[in-house]
């Protein structure tokens, strides 16, 4: 069915301030719904607190309200703004709570708003532990055996242990595990105090047990797709966002997959989820099969993100068009261009999401997880194999553990799998984790072994290892490591396993044949992203680079984008020209480059982490050039107008071109410097004009770096197109900021005149031409300008000369004026 047309205006509630369980996930989810609804001709209406977001810009929105977010100012903006209708699936738990909140006030009835995407019933299914209980019983999905207590002293006849959580929270707020009386006596407390309805769920502990998570879309129509299984690595008793997780799902034949996939249909139909996403938990016993739901968010949720950037698959863009009225059958997939969104993803890579943890930030001694929700930040890992995946996600966290105790392999840990690793490298068992994922860490424990033995380093790097880790085993440096391997290739993600071609440039590295992608005319700049979110570095950082981004396209340039959080607006596909989800290290970064062959890297807008790699930048593009490079440089000034758009500077490589088609010498396809599209304004020892004429380009050309063949076409070339051309050049527009028919050039006959009274033409031409830049100079205009053909009244560098007057100028009897250029201008021929 079509969009629907009694709808014109959306209001969307945003998520608030960033906190843990409820991060800048929510930020993208709300960017892509704004942009998409606008597109569709919808005004869009949005209340968010958090100045650090993208979704906040007034660019996103028709009305942008920066209050806070509860039920009293988002009924005033109601008041005012009189929509249609209020989205709450995007805005997390905090926009779920507001939607009640002003259903149960009236709020909605007595203004005409209708909830889209989920019902109050709806959100009271999901969210009210005993309702969602009866819900999934009458629809035949098993719960775990449990009871909804409003008081400690509902809790005779249970017995520990036992999971507690609490109705109406984020990210398990107020839950965990309880293993004797008094622990579940304290823990009920907790959460009948986080709960606003004071009301929590005691259900039967499943600790040990696997855990699963799908990502559902549903339709108007009733039709339902999976977009993404995700698969916990740790087993039940820690939180899904402590955890490491693996998309696709590895370790489940296909028809216990099945009953999960239809279990996860029948939860979201019973609780009411008519469009959109929607996530679904269970828990799973591999030897007795039993299969068991634990939670569902009837809203995009932390876990869409990640299944967003995994596959490919705009989950809140979709949910924001499914909530209009949209079905899945008619809304194309962006990905491939001819498939429908209808179709499920089908991954041939896999996925490997690793948390990042802050304790130490806090003096946290000892930290354990739990069913409460500890994680600051996430990095993705893509990768052909689950080894290669593993490897990134590891690398992308940015973290270190500085040691390890490999007595607490088998305990719920932060550093948990970092220890397994360790302990798989040095032959001891590995506690609690699933066969498979067991055998994979012995995987790479054995590569490390073969590598050291053979020194194979070609054979290291298709399993996956990379470069600091091959540089330890070897013992050598990871510049000779980078001498000793070739390229990655890069691999695009399509969501279909290469069934079609995919129309989205999103890629990751891996040593296979890469996908062929059209090299483009326009530079590129490649920015590094911040990585995972932590404390002290989050999504103002993300904020930063997805507004440099945008300048950049706006300038020109192809904007190239490097980052592993999966969480971020700058992740997301259209953000960017190319965006390569990849570990902020040196190793890909300059793989990257090498790829992309950039005109600038911007370092400054990610926080420390691209910081602490631009030494490394500047070094690794040194090694693969045979001449030096400079560490940084202010660049030309098209990047620096960008830079000043997102309050930060850029660093550059060198002083090489882009490769060009045709180009020869020593400067054609080398890892490049900063140059812009166009020519520069001037020249320094940072920045050259690409396209030297006279005894610079004689050197130039003896230098390999013009083809002499183009500079044979350039010689014959007729004057005056040269010199038309050359007022085209940038360097003569900003000089006088006019086009070339407004500098006395449109009186043809004044050519002829100047040529008919003995004078040559050429020398003529130039005279008008220096007349009109002289008159562009003195113009009230040019004088309110930032950068004026003279600053500062006269400029050194400029010499005034004596006035020529031309023919009609002379008869006219107009004023004279100063002529100001930088070269002497040719004499005129004497007659005869």
């Amino acid at each position: 069915m079509p969009k629907r047309t009694d709808l014109r205006s959306v209001l969307i509630v945003g998520s608030g301030p960033i906190r843990i369980g409820q991060a800048c996930e929510f930020d993208y989810a709300g960017a892509q719904a704004c942009r998409v609804l606008q597109r569709e001709g919808f005004r869009v209406v949005l209340v968010n607190s958090n100045p650090a977001t993208i979704m906040t810009d007034p660019e996103w929105a028709d009305a942008t309200y920066l209050e806070p977010l509860d039920a009293e100012t988002v009924a005033e903006v109601i008041e005012r703004e009189r929509p249609d209708a209020l989205l709450p699936t995007l805005g997390g738990q905090t926009a779920l709570n507001v939607a009640v909140e002003l259903g149960d006030a009236g709020v909605l009835d007595r203004f005409g708003v209708e909830l889209i995407g989920a019902d109050v019933d709806a959100i009271r299914r999901a969210e009210d532990r005993l309702a969602f209980r009866a819900a999934l019983g009458s629809a035949g999905v098993p719960v775990p055996e449990s009871r909804v207590v409003s008081s400690v002293d509902e809790l005779e006849g249970l017995h520990a242990p036992a999971v507690v959580r609490p109705a109406f929270t984020l990210g398990g707020t107020g839950g965990g595990l309880a293993r004797d009386r008094a622990e579940l006596e304290a823990l009920v407390r907790r959460g009948l105090d986080a709960s606003p309805i004071r009301q929590v769920l005691v259900e039967r502990s499943l600790e040990g047990w696997e855990e699963h998570e799908l990502e559902v879309m549903t339709d108007a129509a009733g039709n339902c797709v999976v977009v993404c299984s995700i698969e916990n690595l740790d087993p039940m008793g820690v939180h899904t966002g402590d955890s490491w997780t693996v998309a696709p799902q590895q370790t489940l034949p296909d028809a216990e997959y099945q009953r999960l996939r239809e279990a996860a249909f029948a939860c979201s139909r019973a609780v009411g989820v008519a469009t959109g996403g929607a996530n679904v938990q269970f828990a799973y016993e591999p030897e007795t099969r039993e299969l068991l739901a634990i939670e569902m968010n009837p809203r995009v949720s932390r876990s869409s993100a990640l299944a967003s950037k995994a596959t490919g698959f705009p989950i809140a863009k979709l949910a924001a068009l499914l909530a209009v009225g949209y079905t899945l059958d008619e809304l194309p997939n962006d990905i491939t261009g001819k498939t429908t969104a209808a179709f499920e993803p089908a991954l041939d890579y896999v996925a490997v999401k690793a948390p990042r943890f802050d304790f130490a930030k806090f003096g946290v001694s000892e930290a354990r997880l739990g069913t409460e929700m500890r994680a600051v930040g996430e990095s993705l890992g893509l990768g052909r194999t689950f080894a290669e995946a593993f490897l990134k996600a590891l690398q992308g966290r940015e973290q270190v553990p500085r040691e390890l105790d490999l007595s607490r392999r088998g305990e719920p840990v932060p550093e948990r799998w970092d220890v397994l690793l360790e302990a798989a490298r040095r032959g001891l068992d590995l506690p609690g984790v699933h066969p498979y994922f067991a055998d994979e860490l012995r995987a790479i424990a054995e590569a490390e072994a073969v590598l050291a033995a053979s020194g194979d380093v070609q054979a290291a790097k298709r399993f996956g290892l990379p470069d600091e880790t091959i540089a330890s085993v070897l013992g050598v440096g990871e510049h000779e490591v980078r001498r000793r391997r070739g390229l990655p290739g890069r691999l695009a993600v399509d969501s279909c396993a290469a069934e079609f071609e995919a129309k989205t440039p999103y890629f990751y590295l891996s040593y296979e044949d890469g996908d062929p992608v059209p090299r483009s005319s326009r530079p590129s700049i490649v920015i590094l992203g911040a990585g995972p979110n932590r404390i002290g570095q989050g999504i103002e950082f993300d904020y930063c680079c997805s507004r440099a981004s945008v300048a950049f396209r706006r300038l020109g340039y192809k904007s190239v984008l490097v980052n592993s959080n999966p969480e971020t607006v700058s992740t997301d596909y259209d953000t960017s020209d190319r965006l390569y989800l990849e570990p902020l290290t040196l190793e890909r970064v300059l793989d990257v480059c090498e790829l992309e062959q950039p005109a600038g890297v911007v370092v400054q807008l990610g926080g420390q982490t691209p910081l602490s790699l631009a030494l490394g930048l500047v070094a690794g593009a040194a090694a693969r050039r045979s001449a030096g490079c400079d560490r940084a440089c202010r660049g030309p000034r098209p990047l620096r107008r960008a830079a000043r758009h997102v309050g930060g500077s850029h660093a550059r490589l060198g002083n090489g071109g882009q490769r060009r088609r045709g180009a020869r010498g020593r400067g054609a396809g080398r890892l490049s410097g900063a140059r812009p599209p166009t020519s520069c304004a001037r020249r320094s020892r940072h920045v050259r004009c690409p396209r030297p004429r006279g005894a610079p380009a004689r050197r130039a050309r003896a230098r390999g770096r013009i083809p002499a063949r183009r500079a044979r076409a350039r010689r014959r070339r007729p004057l005056r197109w040269r010199v038309g051309m050359g007022l085209r050049h940038p360097r003569a527009r900003r000089a006088c900021r006019r086009p070339l028919w407004r500098l006395g050039l449109r009186d043809a006959g004044a050519l002829r005149d100047a040529g008919a009274r003995g004078r040559d033409w050429r020398a003529g031409f130039r005279d008008r031409v220096w007349a009109g830049r002289a008159r562009a100079a003195q113009s009230p205009a040019c004088a309110l300008r930032r950068r004026p053909l003279c600053p500062r009244g006269q400029s050194a560098r400029l010499a005034h000369r004596p006035v020529r007057v031309q023919g009609d100028q002379a008869a006219a009897g107009r004023p004279r004026l100063p002529i100001a250029s930088r070269r002497r201008p040719r004499r005129a021929r004497s007659p005869g």
